[in-house]
């Protein structure tokens, strides 16, 4: 096992950037998820990683060696693609066998390693099939089957999920953290899922535009959001997001297109500095008496709960409500009650998080 470590790195497409200056070190036996919409350069990175794209500048670190230079099959690592990239006219065995075959590993012990494998992963009784003879989870196990059997010191994993339907997702995740936890062995994981990486990560580290967001622990990431970004992508649905200016004079409140909000002594804000104030759908209610204006758009029942999302000025806000709770109607005039203790506040222009519960967030935390 061994830690991998982005350092400085950068990835250029003639003028295209897909990642900039990209420091993130993934630690011995640790699952790290790279976390951000399409084209945020996260794939670009593990394809770095495992040699399939070259880095622009910076080193990537593979335990203790610098790896830019080092072919893809010398790198000791194990890449488990979105579209499992089996070879169909082999059976399951040949398939998980094959990265031993190619490294020369003598045959009595090839079949020994397959034949644990392929129990590890509840394979043993489908060995003699084909690819095009299995189902979608069955195929992603033996894609996850084929990486492990060489005990790599690192996987890399890209979107390995986005294949399955709802409920094989929900296994096969099950299955890989399990997994990980029981060999130990670092993985480095790309999604654009929020559940994938809120549940299987120790830390996530969400990217866009190429450039990394914030690295923290799940809980931590959704509490405690660095910037504007990741407080709009973390979470379904994402922060509210409203804009606003701080009160002059000694007020302690919030001037927003639609009303106020106050801000806690113990928040320290400049007067008429311009920001953007940010709450959770569960952290406000519909109430007469609040100090935010809004229009009913949408009412979204969610089996165990209901989404209203109201328009306050030319932004969009989403309320949490429990079942029992009436419904708006839609087009209805309402007013929203905000719990100023669980608002955060992010500058205006450069979107970083200025003020909030329980301090300002860093962009590395370590677990």
């Amino acid at each position: 096992m061994a830690r991998l470590f982005f350092e400085a790195v950068s990835k250029h497409f003639d003028q295209a950037v897909a990642v900039e200056d990209l420091n993130l070190e993934v630690e011995d036996g640790e699952l790290l998820v790279l976390l951000g919409p399409s084209g945020c350069g996260k794939t670009t990175a593990l394809r770095m990683v495992a040699g399939l794209e070259d880095a622009t500048s910076g080193s990537i670190w593979i335990g203790d060696r610098i790896v830019n230079d080092v072919e893809p099959k010398d790198r000791d690592v194990a890449m488990v693609f979105q579209s499992y990239a089996l070879y169909p006219h082999m059976t399951v065995a040949k398939n998980i066998e094959f990265p031993l075959r190619q490294r020369g590993v003598e045959p009595s012990q090839r079949q020994r390693m397959v034949r644990e494998t392929a129990e590890t992963l509840g394979l043993s009784s489908l060995l003699d099939r084909r690819p095009g003879q299995l189902s979608g989870g069955q195929r992603q196990r033996v894609a996850l089957a084929r990486a492990i059997v060489r005990s790599p010191q690192a996987f890399l994993m890209d979107e390995p999920l986005s294949n399955l339907d709802a409920t094989l997702r929900t296994q096969t995740r099950a299955d890989i953290v399990t997994l990980q936890q029981r060999l130990g062995t670092t993985t480095l994981y790309v999604t654009h899922d929020q559940v994938e990486a809120m549940t299987m990560g120790h830390r996530i580290a969400v990217m866009n535009a190429g450039v990394l967001q914030q690295v923290a622990r799940p809980q931590e990431i959704y509490e405690w959001p660095a910037n504007v970004f990741v407080a709009g992508f973390i979470g379904n649905p994402g922060m509210n997001l409203l804009a606003g200016e701080v009160g002059g004079d000694g007020a302690r409140a919030l001037r927003m297109e639609a009303g106020a909000l106050a801000i806690p002594e113990q928040m320290l804000l400049s007067p008429g500095a311009k920001v953007v104030a940010g709450f959770r759908p569960e952290t406000v209610a519909i109430d007469p008496d609040g100090g935010v204006g809004a229009s009913v758009s949408i009412v979204e029942l969610l089996g165990s709960e209901v989404h209203v999302v109201a328009t306050v000025g030319s932004s969009r806000v989403v309320v949490r409500q429990e079942l029992s709770q009436p419904r708006p109607a839609i087009g209805a005039a309402i007013r929203l009650r905000i719990d100023e203790r669980a608002v955060h506040f992010f500058d205006a222009a450069t979107g970083e998080r200025i003020a909030g519960p329980g301090g300002t967030a860093s962009k590395e935390v370590r677990w």
